[in-house]
């Protein structure tokens, strides 16, 4: 089956690096017409060009709902509405035990990885997608379906984000399918500090597929759920971690 998005538009936030950028390059080799948004408006303008197909970008923050507005618009003028919403802007400023976390710490973490997706979805809803419908794709994470004793603030949003997109399928249909993608640990800057070194082949290895996750493999799941093909497909969490939660684990 060819999946196609012509005649789509699409936000992808956090779409300048990682998975972000290879789910908004898959979207705009498929026919979509992708504006992508992260910060730094340097690093949008080379991704959006390395991107090709059209793709255009605007700068802003993710947590910030003025940017946020920002960039709704921009893309509603500018590619003449918006009929995916990907949300997959995160941050993690916090490694550590949570009882120690610090309250600014947490609150940055909730500010773009929870609050960040419910504004952006709320604005692009209010908008467009209210009065023409659309797909909103949120990139969630395995952490959220367990417990990690330096994680445990990010994958609180991250399980919050599962929920999030079970309450919002329910309310916004049936014009608008919402759904979200749970990755393992894949190879980004974003991740870095978890599989570089020793780390990629000791996690690698205790997965059932043997290998980490690549931003593509994400990407592909990305459009199967925006295109045609995921037309009956909402409130759904998609887990791609190369069979991490289903490896064999010690029995002691």
């Amino acid at each position: 089956m060819e999946l196609r998005l012509d005649d789509q538009t699409a936000i992808v936030t956090g779409g300048s690096k990682g998975i972000g950028k290879a789910i908004a390059a898959a979207y705009a080799a498929a026919g979509a017409r992708v504006l992508i948004t992260s910060r730094k408006a340097d690093q949008c303008a080379q991704a959006a060009a390395e991107i090709g197909h059209g793709c255009i970008w605007e700068a802003g923050h993710a947590g910030r709902v003025e940017d946020a507005e920002r960039v709704v618009d921009q893309a509603i003028a500018r590619l003449g509405g918006i009929d995916i919403l990907v949300n997959n802007a995160a941050t993690n400023p916090y490694a550590g035990p949570l009882i120690d976390i610090d309250l600014p710490r947490w609150e940055k973490t909730f500010e773009v990885n929870l609050t960040g997706p419910l504004v952006w979805t709320q604005l692009t809803w209010q908008k467009y997608m209210q009065a023409n419908g659309g797909v909103v794709v949120n990139i969630s994470s395995v952490g959220g379906m367990s417990t990690n004793p330096i994680l445990g603030a990010y994958d609180i949003t991250k399980s919050g984000l599962i929920h999030l997109t079970q309450q919002l399928a329910a309310e916004l249909g049936p014009g608008v399918r919402v759904n979200a993608i749970c990755p393992g640990l894949v190879k980004t800057d974003f991740a870095r500090a978890l599989w570089e070194g020793d780390g990629e082949a000791l996690v690698a290895a205790a997965y059932p597929l043997k290998r980490l996750g690549t931003p593509e493999d994400i990407a592909g799941a990305a459009v199967y759920l925006a295109a045609e093909s995921g037309s009956w497909i909402t409130g759904q969490t998609i887990v791609l971690d190369g069979g991490g939660l289903v490896r064999f684990r010690d029995a002691g």
